[in-house]
């Protein structure tokens, strides 16, 4: 079988197990809208993918209390390991908001055209290219363009098919009339940072196409670069996309509407209290991080802080853009109008409490 076929095979598998997850989860949907009381009303279940970076803002709001003081009380807090795993238990209604990224929302509401984005965490697409010792570095301050060409050939490693990491290398190859399929050899390592860094240190892989903070990890190391970063501003076309975010079901938002605006307000402090606290934000990630060395926390507070918005408000500009990469890199294969799945006024609304 040819490694084009295989990809398109896996590809497809990967997209059956979304919506397979999705759609058992419809079945499954409590449904319902009449609104919450007694302690139920300010009690939320709160999922998400992982303790990624991306969820820094949750970490903060919860050890700096911030969640309490807005009169909010935390169920369940499970760490799902999948965008698939995670819309699907907004979907069914185990969990009431979650924390992924804006592939993982789509997904849901291909299923639900309720769904909705109530918040960002993360208003940049934060996955890198590591370049290895086989990249010369000659070329890393080139044009975009030429960064792109010396990935031509060379084994490039990322998390799995139908992934965001696999979605960057599709979008950078089309950008300069390359074909990823063709002309790279793109190399499954899942999402463990310590074989991803290790692949690309025994020279398995030439570069990493990876979520932060393995670009950061990689230069602390000594093992690689960050060579083309959408984060950095290195992608014009993907500046200011929004990525990590906080979404949940219209149906949850007319049942405990109080409760998720307690929950965005105490974002919202947590995104001020990264923001504008260099050392008590270096301090809470090496805490939220607690294998992360000393030298990468201090390399990814500034990269974090150019990147988690003032206030979890998404725009329509930043929502666009994200939409934009989607629908290019296949991801998804179309996408809703920004109205249509973030309540902009009904998140105004509340952050103001």
């Amino acid at each position: 079988m040819s490694r084009s076929r295989t990809s398109v095979l896996r590809r497809l598998g990967a997209v059956v197990a979304v919506s397979a997850a999705l759609l058992a989860a419809g079945c499954a949907n409590k449904g319902g809208s009449e609104p919450a009381t007694g302690a139920d009303a300010m009690r939320l279940n709160v999922g998400q993918i992982s303790d990624s970076v991306a969820f820094f803002p949750l970490f903060v709001a919860e050890h700096e209390g911030y969640f309490k003081a807005e009169g909010l009380t935390l169920g369940e807090r499970p760490r799902l390991g999948t965008g698939a795993k995670l819309a699907a238990a907004v979907q069914s209604g185990s969990i009431d908001v979650a924390g992924g990224v804006m592939t993982d929302a789509f997904n849901l509401y291909k299923i639900n055209n309720k769904a909705r984005v109530v918040g960002s965490l993360v208003d940049a697409y934060y996955v890198d290219i590591i370049a290895g010792s086989k990249i010369p570095t000659a070329g890393d301050s080139a044009p975009l363009n030429e960064r792109i060409q010396a990935l031509r050939g060379k084994k490039i490693g990322m998390t799995g098919p139908g992934s965001g990491t696999e979605a960057l290398v599709n979008y950078l190859f089309k950008q300069a009339n390359l074909d990823p399929k063709n002309d790279a050899t793109l190399v499954n390592l899942g999402a463990d940072a310590s074989a991803a860094i290790g692949a690309l240190k025994a020279g398995r892989v030439d570069a990493l196409s990876f979520f932060q903070p393995i670009g950061q990890q990689a230069v602390a190391t000594g093992v690689g670069r960050v060579y083309i970063s959408p984060a950095r501003g290195d992608v014009p076309a993907l500046k200011d996309a929004i990525h990590g975010v906080v979404f949940t079901t219209q149906d949850v938002i007319d049942r405990k509407g109080k409760a998720v605006g307690a929950f965005l307000r105490a974002i919202a402090k947590a995104e001020q209290t990264i923001n504008g606290d260099p050392a008590k934000a270096t301090e809470l990630l090496q805490q939220y991080q607690k294998t992360m060395n000393a030298q990468t926390v201090q390399a990814l507070v500034p990269v974090l802080q150019a990147e988690i918005p003032d206030a979890p408000t998404p725009t329509e500009a930043a929502y666009n853009v994200s939409a934009d990469f989607h629908r290019q890199t296949g991801l998804v294969p179309t996408t809703p109008t920004f109205t249509d799945i973030i309540p902009s006024q009904w998140i105004a609304t509340a952050i103001k409490g």
